[in-house]
């Protein structure tokens, strides 16, 4: 089952349980809009190289879409579709005045030059700028993008503007309107709801056993959080295997040696493999690398008290059942990795008010944040006697809903 089709179908049931009828379900089932862009780039050797590009714009009846931009040769009009959704569900999961927005061009910018990345990231902001803007859809950073890259895109809209923009995007360098925070901030909303999780099932942070699937910017951040807080980070994985040490792993050693790309376990002989590291005795354990990595086949494996969903889709929804049957915890992703979104959030109130918070405040502002979502979310899986995957997206998609409702549009 694709990302697409399994999304539909938690929303379809959250609605049916929140009592909508169908025509709700078939307006929030797809993006309102979704734009496909051809983007001609000259590169370094003088030819021209014409790339594919995406934006999906989910529903805007709460406010301006909002989503990251994605660079991957795996980018599909498909997997944009339902990230879009999946944003639309943290903004309302968050409380956000957002709907749900997505980004993708399909490249592998580790075999292009900085100067041909530069042509590419202005190429798409030309080709999506009639569609986007302040107060219609606000792109970020994402897979393989960073604040270069925003910084880049908010000078080609300023441009076509002709006005100074820093609110058209977030996740952009600290001197061109960018917040404090925002760089971590999806690692430390994990951090929080992990803590927060720990709490209702009694465990304590410090001395606990945790093991972080992926290795990149949530997963390294992530490591190092949790290890500062006390816990023993007893297994972290990137692309190419996983590394195990039952006495914990010395993590600033790790994040010392890792590549632009966060990978390390190459410089180790006595590896092991991803399966290897999901089914690893732990206290908590964070799916932070790709989606369908928990599935029907090894859910009956898993040894860990709590899962928290660091990636995009990493249990199936087969899997999702067979784990909390056995009790096991799990935070879904939309609620877990929803601190980027709120960060990027505070971003752009910074940037349209003019006045801008310190890293305490922003901090501050996260915990309260996601505090508050993750005891709304465990309360009403709780009350309503469902998983916590199902009570996120109930919680998701209300206000949505709502303002679809009192616009008139069903």
């Amino acid at each position: 089952m694709d990302v697409l089709t399994s999304t539909r179908a938690v929303v379809k049931t959250a609605l049916e349980r929140l009592g909508y009828p169908d025509e709700v379900y078939e307006l929030l089932k797809d993006s309102i809009r979704m734009l496909k862009v051809r983007i001609p780039v000259r590169m370094d050797d003088g030819s021209i190289k014409v790339f594919t590009g995406y934006r999906a714009q989910h529903n805007d009846a709460v406010g301006p879409t909002k989503g990251g931009v994605r660079f991957h040769p795996d980018v599909t009009e498909v997997e944009v579709n339902a990230l879009a959704i999946w944003m639309s569900l943290k903004a309302g999961i968050v409380d956000l005045p957002y709907g749900g927005g997505k980004g993708g061009i399909i490249c592998d910018p580790r075999e292009m030059s900085f100067r041909e990345l530069e042509g590419l990231s202005r190429g798409y902001v030309r080709a999506i700028s009639q569609v986007v803007g302040p107060t219609k859809d606000i792109p970020a950073p994402d897979v393989f993008t960073n604040s270069q890259i925003m910084a880049w895109m908010m000078d080609e809209y300023s441009r076509i503007d002709e006005f100074n923009s820093p609110g058209f995007i977030t996740g952009k360098p600290i001197v061109l309107g960018g917040s404090h925070g925002r760089e971590s901030a999806t690692a430390k909303g994990v951090t929080i709801v992990i803590n927060e999780a720990a709490k209702k099932r009694g465990i304590d942070v410090k001395g606990a056993r945790v093991v972080i699937q992926g290795f990149g910017n949530a997963g390294s951040f992530l490591s190092k959080f949790l290890h500062d807080a006390g816990a023993k980070v007893v297994g972290i994985s990137d692309a190419y295997g996983a590394l195990h040490d039952p006495n914990g792993l010395d993590i600033d050693y790790l994040l010392d040696r890792r590549d632009s790309f966060g990978t390390v376990t190459k410089l180790f002989d006595n590896t092991i493999t991803n399966k290897e590291l999901l089914e690893l005795d732990c206290d908590i354990l964070v799916p932070a690398a790709v989606e369908n990595q928990i599935t029907a086949e090894n859910a009956h494996q898993i040894k860990a008290n709590i899962v928290v969903e660091a990636a995009n889709g990493p249990t199936t929804m087969e899997a999702t059942k067979i784990l909390t049957d056995r009790g096991i915890l799990l935070v879904p992703d939309v609620l877990a990795s929803a601190g980027g979104v709120t960060v990027s959030y505070f971003e752009w109130v910074q940037n349209n008010q003019g006045y801008y918070w310190t890293e305490e405040e922003i901090d501050e502002k996260l915990h309260a944040s996601m505090i508050k979502a993750f005891n709304t979310i465990y309360n009403t899986a709780e009350t309503r006697r469902v998983d916590m995957r199902l009570a996120a997206y109930m919680v998701g998609v209300r206000k949505m809903a709502e303002a679809s409702r009192f616009r008139g549009w069903i």
